[in-house]
């Protein structure tokens, strides 16, 4: 990396330190190895192996590289009820690097309390702007940010409403038309997966960054339902057709919690190439709590988002390939 990149690289990230100070979130500095995390059946986690010391009574213990920092953050929110944000290293295994990807990269996230995932898009609006005035290299980044339902991107871009395919059948009917091997053994997410990544995707705007809203509910994931039932509170942002940030209005009902982790652990377990162990009373952490004033206090609702700033770096350098912008590509 050369020096000018590398210091666009330390611009980026104090820039976005001061805007989240000036709003008065609490910056966090949560643990990079967990002993139980939440299961996520989409990514591939890195093992470690925590050896006690000679002659301790202690055993020695697995631990994992965290892919975010969501578990240890949710856990300070449920005990200070704050605004956070945190710029920590995340990791994932078993994606290839250099373009788009890095097995350990660097992630933002950040909580607001009393807010749905609404609000945590008109935050990150007011990020890009206060980083883009700061240095107006990119100025076609610059919000309003061209917002598309997901049924929506699916009718212009894969020819069908997503919410009209309401079976595996229809949407393997679908995939079909599209040229695409659906097999009897591919669930509905996976089947949505694959018509996103080979028919949506690559034919989302370029000119502008693009946020795709309301993903259906069958795609498993933490956030509430909207009334409908049949789509949650989700975005996703993609800038020059690279996804950046996830966003969620949290799910806060320690049911809803509890059943995601025994459905999406069971699946884990049974697939996961690197197994891990997972944190079965999470869940608990939304339960109310008792406040100062004796009161009980329900967990708050809030949204949180991830956004990755190795790519963040890499779109505002009008850059390519993520290598370009890490000071040490693997």
């Amino acid at each position: 990396m050369d020096i000018e990149t590398l210091e666009k690289r330390a611009r980026v990230i104090q820039g976005t330190r001061a805007f989240f100070d000036e709003r008065a979130y609490l910056e966090t500095d949560t643990p990079l190895l967990a002993p139980r995390l939440i299961p996520e059946t989409c990514l591939e986690l890195f093992g470690t192996r925590r050896l006690a010391p000679e002659g301790s009574a202690r055993e020695s213990r697995d631990y994992w590289l965290i892919p975010s920092p969501e578990l240890w953050m949710k856990k300070l929110i449920a005990a200070h009820r704050r605004n956070i944000y945190q710029i920590c290293r995340c990791f994932r295994n078993g994606e290839s690097s250099g373009h788009l990807h890095s097995p350990e990269f660097t992630m933002l996230e950040y909580y607001t309390m009393n807010a749905g995932y609404l609000e945590s898009l008109a935050l990150t609006e007011e990020l890009f702007d206060f980083l883009l005035d700061r240095d107006p290299a990119q100025e076609a980044l610059r919000p309003p940010f061209l917002r598309v339902s997901m049924d929506e991107a699916f009718r212009r871009w894969a020819g069908f409403s997503l919410m009209e395919a309401e079976s595996r059948e229809a949407l393997a009917a679908e995939a079909q038309r599209l040229g695409i091997t659906a097999g009897p053994e591919l669930s509905m997410e996976t089947l949505f997966n694959l018509i996103f990544i080979h028919q949506v995707e690559p034919r989302l705007p370029k000119e502008k960054p693009v946020v795709l809203m309301d993903y259906p509910a069958f795609v498993p994931c933490l956030a509430k339902k909207k009334k409908e039932g049949n789509v949650v509170e989700r975005w996703e942002l993609y800038v020059n057709g690279v996804e950046l940030a996830n966003c969620y209005s949290e799910e806060t009902d320690p049911e809803e919690v509890r059943t995601y982790f025994e459905r999406e652990g069971a699946l884990k377990t049974k697939n996961a190439l690197v197994p891990h162990d997972i944190d079965h009373d999470y869940w608990k952490i939304f339960l109310p709590r008792t406040g100062p004033d004796g009161e009980a206090r329900p967990f708050p609702r809030c949204s949180g988002s991830a956004l990755g700033m190795d790519r963040l770096i890499m779109v505002l350098e009008g850059k390519s390939v993520i290598d370009s912008v890490l000071p040490f590509p693997m």
